[in-house]
């Protein structure tokens, strides 16, 4: 007899992050400039009603195009290894696996796909900064692919991989925080037998894979939006995590709270989407 499985294709979650991306776009923007700051001058809601009043309501969404590029890259990239790496595994034991090999799977799809987004993100950091720089300082890049041309051709193929390492160390992090501990997090709630596999499993599941990987990222986050910004006036690294480190210790998790109301929220829609895109395109068949 038949049996229908809901399953992910490899590029499910490329398409539900780019759907949360749209929803949180401007809480990523917000972020940004907070980060970007060098003295704690604004708080979250001060910070968007200067950008609404300098630039008006749409300027919460520059850098849009870049965000959904980064989004086709960077997360495509590391759902397409976690995922298919995770099933693969599954497939020759009798349940999921554990928990270790989840974490590793993570760090893997994680950093590679940091590395395949970094010129995407530069270009999302940078257009998302560019309101609140003055005129002559703007780089008014037109989209992503403009802005990723431009870097190419004005600063170097280096430039444009500037805060690799950086950004690909972050999405190590972060893919452990938010697919790992969403996978563990489900499997222990499904195996309580309280709930079954519904969106109400989904958003709690989603909601502590949020939580965990904001905490886990947010230091790696804010020296990547530096580096990524810089107009050179870091050597590196460890010589951005020293300067900021002159700001003193709390100066790595500028920017936590928008980063939490941002990651949460952006985890929860990812794999809320992502659930549905299983549901409703991801049905396999099985005799």
């Amino acid at each position: 007899m038949a049996e229908q499985q809901r399953v992910s294709r490899w590029y499910f979650g490329g398409i539900a992050s780019c759907g949360a991306a749209c929803c949180t776009h401007p809480l990523d923007l917000l972020k940004v400039h907070l980060q970007t700051q060098q003295e704690v001058k604004m708080r979250m809601m001060g910070m968007a009603l200067r950008v609404i009043r300098t630039d008006g309501v749409l300027a919460l969404y520059n850098g849009l195009s870049a965000s959904l590029c980064r989004q086709m890259t960077y997360s495509l990239t590391r759902f397409a290894i976690y995922e298919t790496a995770r099933d693969h595994l599954g497939r020759g034991s009798q349940g999921p696996p554990p928990f270790y090999q989840k974490v590793l799977l993570g760090a893997v799809g994680g950093f590679t796909g940091g590395f395949v987004g970094t010129p995407a993100d530069m270009v999302n950091v940078r257009m998302q900064n560019d309101v609140k720089q003055p005129a002559h300082l703007r780089r008014n890049y037109s989209h992503a692919l403009d802005g990723m041309y431009r870097v190419l051709r004005e600063e170097g193929l280096r430039k444009l991989f500037s805060g690799a390492t950086m950004a690909s160390s972050r999405g190590a992090l972060v893919t452990v925080g938010q697919l790992s501990c969403y996978d563990q997090a489900k499997q222990l709630v499904l195996t309580t037998g309280l709930l079954s596999d519904n969106i109400f499993t989904h958003f709690l599941a989603s909601f502590i894979a949020g939580g965990c990987a904001t905490f886990l990222c947010q230091p790696l986050d804010v020296l990547k939006t530096r580096l990524m910004n810089s107009q050179g006036e870091y050597r590196g690294v460890v010589h951005c995590a020293m300067e900021t480190a002159k700001l003193g210790p709390l100066a790595f998790y500028k920017g936590f709270v928008p980063a939490a109301i941002r990651l949460i929220p952006h985890t929860v829609l990812t794999f809320v989407f992502l659930e549905q895109l299983r549901k409703y395109f991801g049905i396999k068949v099985i005799t």
